[in-house]
């Protein structure tokens, strides 16, 4: 699997799946999660509200992942994962490390060979950037020596992440 990051809205990327560092309830909500709802528009909504009804009446606990349809947005997908808050006093590193994992498991069973991801965790869940870079990352790197994905792409939303992104790729 390539690794790519690019500065950017992750909306707007031309990949097959987009990665939305979601909230447990799925309904929507701020950052990277209220920007994939407003641009998918409500078939997103929509398709979140049927998995709350059906498979997921407790939300989806943190590192696991779900996909919907992208609705609007150029991607075919979105796969929707529930990062860790980050905790000084307790280490979650390896649920932040899963939201990863699950993700690209789960583009490998949905057939997408490119997949854009935010930086998981490192907006209101209040990871330290280069931490939650050095997870991502290292995961991605991993799991992609068992997978079909063809391309990872870490969107940087600022210059200022980007580089973080760029100095943990090496």
């Amino acid at each position: 699997m390539e690794l790519r990051v690019v500065t950017g809205d992750i909306t707007e990327q031309d990949v097959d799946a987009v990665v939305n560092a979601a909230n447990s309830s799925l309904l929507g909500g701020g950052g990277v999660d209220g920007a994939i709802h407003r641009a998918g528009g409500p078939e997103i909504l929509a398709a979140c509200r049927t998995l709350r009804a059906t498979e997921l009446p407790q939300g989806l606990p943190a590192g696991q992942a779900v996909a919907t349809t992208a609705g609007k947005m150029p991607a075919r997908w979105v796969i929707h994962t529930v990062g860790p808050v980050h905790s000084r006093t307790e280490d979650r590193s390896a649920t932040l490390a899963s939201c990863y994992r699950s993700c690209v498991s789960l583009a490998d069973e949905l057939g997408a060979r490119t997949v854009a991801f935010p930086l998981i965790s490192a907006g209101a869940y209040g990871w330290p950037i280069d931490d939650a870079a050095r997870i991502a990352v290292e995961t991605l790197r991993a799991a992609g020596a068992h997978s079909d994905v063809i391309e990872a792409r870490l969107v940087a939303f600022s210059d200022a992440v980007r580089e973080r992104l760029d100095a943990a790729c090496g």
